[in-house]
């Protein structure tokens, strides 16, 4: 497990990563905004090689254009690598926002960690 922690200015951006056997799982914690997105973006930067992330959003109460900027250019690094991305997240308001946004089209966004699982799941069993 690699944790990172950036803090600037009182905002705490704390982000756990963690190999399963079936995935690479990413986990931000605190708020996701233009003060803390490097560290998010850097860590996705070194997630692009895996072939299926599942990042949990569930510890994120806040997220701005810039976190949601640098969630879909990680997505889309892991994609050109011929990777599968899945997205877990508990909280209402950010949900809304990934489907306000169209988000939700481009990958699975489940509720829960373990239904983000079966989407990758999935998504690696209609490849084969």
């Amino acid at each position: 497990m690699v944790g990172i922690v950036e803090e600037r200015d009182h905002c705490v951006l704390d982000i756990h990563v963690e190999e399963t056997d079936n995935y690479t799982l990413c986990r931000p914690s605190g708020e996701l905004d233009a003060y803390t997105v490097g560290s998010f973006r850097e860590s996705l930067t070194r997630l692009a090689d895996s072939k299926h992330l599942l990042i949990d959003l569930s510890e994120v109460p806040f997220m701005d254009s810039a976190g949601l900027g640098a969630l879909i250019g990680g997505i889309r690094r892991v994609r050109d690598n011929d990777g599968k991305v899945a997205v877990a997240c508990s909280r209402p308001q950010l949900t809304r926002l990934l489907h306000t946004t169209g988000f939700d089209r481009i990958v699975p966004v489940a509720e829960s960690v373990e239904d983000a699982a079966d989407a990758l799941h999935e998504a690696a069993e209609t490849e084969a």
